[in-house]
């Protein structure tokens, strides 16, 4: 029989099965002795029988006018007769008889004591030198009968105690394991990210060990990501100086020189140095992301971040392609305004990046808190959408950029508890390529804040 998978079923099945043997053993057990003692009880009974009516038959037969004559005794009342009886002299013949008595089942006299047959346990005793004999029979199928009603009596309460035992059982295992699955619901509820220590108090002692040790295990991959986290963001934020500084040296080579392969070789340099800046500010908002705290305890209105962000990037590198789109009411979150620009950033830089060089970039922020840009450009396939949130992925290697960006959305969306929705093309167009996020939404804030607006 192969055993529940479950730790509840394994306990309550072995403890179910091993209560079961044990009473029915005890049952067995019990009847084994209770039939023992019956029987010690029945040859009791018979042996009494003929003692008290051997002296009774004596006298009256003695007293008889008619000697050899076979007296059967009449029954008061109609009855059962359990125990029969002869009573016989020492040539056989049948001098006294119960009225239920039938001699073929009565033995030849052998000598006092018990002896039994095929059908009946027998005693039988002798009296004035072994003149006068008696013989008292027992059917053993009366005996059986007995035996039956008692293993009845002990076995029937036990098709109600039984499953009694067994659901208090299956209760009691239940109840015992509580801690258990409390603690495995606590340990299931947790984030892909969230590695702080679970709870494990009320554990019972033998299952604490295992639960010590998972934390144990949480706390040191919880400081190996922090390492690793510092060491990305203290890196790229070390490279900020010394990469502005080459920049800058590039720059002066550039002025200074009238040598068009030094220029040339100098602006490559910039490019790539510009480049490595961008790859460590990446850096930087990915260690943000993974290990920031993106929901804090204030709501704050989305519209604000999303316009600072949009102004930025439309004077710094795109002048009239992007096209911004907001509510007339505020949109309360409770994410992280910086977490919430780092993010709009990095989906606006991708859009202005890869989608086609004149056409708009479109970035909507709805009423509800979603945030959705969109850009022109060719029709990504399904493959390819799938492999674009992979760090260092980039949807075309004739595109610059680190990579990086749409990682940095994803590690940031997971966190908040959201989804990145990546389409191509989108809807309602034959092109282009749409990015949508549904931001964390205080939905009272919002309704108060627009309230306030209109009055």
């Amino acid at each position: 029989m192969k055993l529940p998978r479950s730790l509840q079923g394994r306990l309550a099945l072995s403890l179910g099965l091993v209560l079961t043997v044990l009473w029915l053993l005890a049952a067995t057990v019990t009847a084994v002795i209770v039939r023992g003692e019956m029987d010690e009880v029945f040859d009791s009974a018979l042996r009494e029988t003929a003692e008290r009516i051997l002296p009774l038959a004596v006298t009256d037969i003695i007293g008889r006018e008619d000697q050899g004559v076979t007296q059967r005794l009449a029954p008061i009342r109609e009855h059962d007769e359990f125990f029969t009886y002869l009573v016989r002299d020492d040539e056989g013949l049948i001098l006294l008889q119960s009225h239920a008595a039938n001699p073929a089942v009565f033995p030849p006299y052998d000598g006092p004591g018990f002896r039994q047959t095929a059908t009946h346990r027998l005693y039988s005793d002798a009296v004035l030198q072994g003149t006068i004999r008696i013989t008292v029979a027992e059917p053993l199928a009366h005996r059986a009968s007995v035996a039956r009603e008692i293993q009845m009596g002990l076995g029937l309460p036990l098709l109600i105690v039984l499953p009694l035992a067994l659901a208090a059982t299956v209760l009691a295992v239940r109840f015992s394991l509580d801690p258990l699955r409390r603690f495995r619901t606590r340990l299931e509820a947790r984030g892909a990210r969230d590695l702080s220590e679970v709870p494990a108090d009320d554990l019972p002692t033998e299952i604490n060990p295992l639960a010590s040790t998972l934390n144990s295990l949480l706390a040191r991959l919880r400081e190996a990501f922090e390492a690793e986290r510092s060491f990305a963001a203290n890196a790229a934020h070390e490279l900020r100086t010394p990469l502005a500084g080459a920049i800058a040296q590039a720059q002066r080579l550039r002025s200074e020189t009238r040598d068009p392969a030094t220029d040339a070789r100098a602006a490559e340099i910039e490019a790539t140095l510009k480049r490595l800046t961008r790859l460590s500010e990446r850096l930087m908002q990915l260690a943000r992301a993974e290990g920031g705290r993106l929901r804090i305890d204030r709501s704050a209105d989305l519209r604000a971040v999303a316009r600072v962000v949009v102004d930025d990037l439309a004077r710094a590198s795109a002048p009239g392609r992007i096209a911004l789109t907001l509510p007339d009411m505020a949109v309360m979150s409770d994410i992280d305004p910086d977490a919430f620009g780092i993010l709009c950033r990095n989906l606006v830089e991708n859009a202005l990046r890869h989608g086609a060089e004149t056409a708009p970039v479109d970035v909507t922020l709805t009423e509800d808190a979603q945030l959705i840009v969109s850009n022109d450009g060719p029709v990504l396939p399904r493959d390819t959408l799938d492999r674009l949130t992979v760090r260092f992925e980039r949807a075309s290697e004739r595109t610059d950029g680190s990579g990086l960006g749409l990682a940095i959305v994803v590690a940031i969306v997971d966190r908040i508890g959201s989804q990145l929705i990546l389409e191509s093309p989108r809807p309602g167009s034959s092109s282009g390529f749409q990015a949508s996020i549904q931001m964390p939404t205080d939905l009272l804030d919002t309704l108060t804040q627009g309230t306030m607006r209109k009055t």
